[in-house]
């Protein structure tokens, strides 16, 4: 956001719409990835994940057109594996990251996924924190993975995520941030 004063987080909350990424999004993520990540996709490979079908599913949040974060997921069998997420940097602390997550999650129960997994670099404390809310924990290392500096990546993994303790998990995280329940209902077509 580029105003000074962020909104009240109720209202800002409200206020954002899940959709599904469509090409016309991509400049707005472009932006985003640019300043998210010091060796950002290009803007084929975000063409590319679009056209995969139902292999894929990319959403973004969007605050009156203006796209806040996005996030990416790879579906194989009865797993997901998160591909990308990004909240615009002028836009975090707004619990952006948190409702995105929550999409992912629900987009995978709508599709029997079992397990989820990612990779975060190992010095972002900040995104590990919200992994682990989600009930993520560390299962290895991938050396270097990260190929501008070298950095190895922390595999994670949430298990039973079908489970009914797990769908407690995901709502007990969405009241703590504040999601409203009728932004939830307003989402409900975006979970299958």
């Amino acid at each position: 956001m580029r105003e000074l004063e962020k909104p009240d987080l109720g209202q800002f909350l409200s206020s954002l719409e899940v959709v599904a990424m469509r090409k016309k999004h991509l400049d707005q993520v472009m932006d985003i990835e640019r300043r998210a990540y010091p060796n950002p996709w290009t803007r084929s490979v975000f063409e590319s994940e679009l056209s995969q079908g139902v292999t894929r599913s990319y959403i973004v949040a969007l605050h009156s057109r203006a796209v806040t974060g996005y996030c990416g997921t790879l579906y194989i069998i009865d797993e997901a594996h998160i591909t990308n997420i990004a909240v615009d940097p002028d836009w975090q602390r707004m619990h952006i990251g948190t409702l995105l997550m929550s999409e992912i999650v629900r987009r995978a129960w709508n599709r029997n996924i079992q397990a989820i997994t990612l990779e975060v670099r190992v010095s972002n404390f900040k995104a590990q924190r919200l992994y682990q809310r989600f009930g993520f924990q560390p299962a290895g290392i991938r050396k270097g993975y990260y190929q501008e500096n070298n950095e190895d990546a922390l595999i994670m993994w949430a298990y039973d995520i079908d489970s009914g303790e797990y769908h407690e998990r995901i709502k007990n995280i969405e009241a703590q941030a504040g999601i409203p329940v009728e932004s939830r209902r307003r989402r409900r077509h975006l979970w299958g």
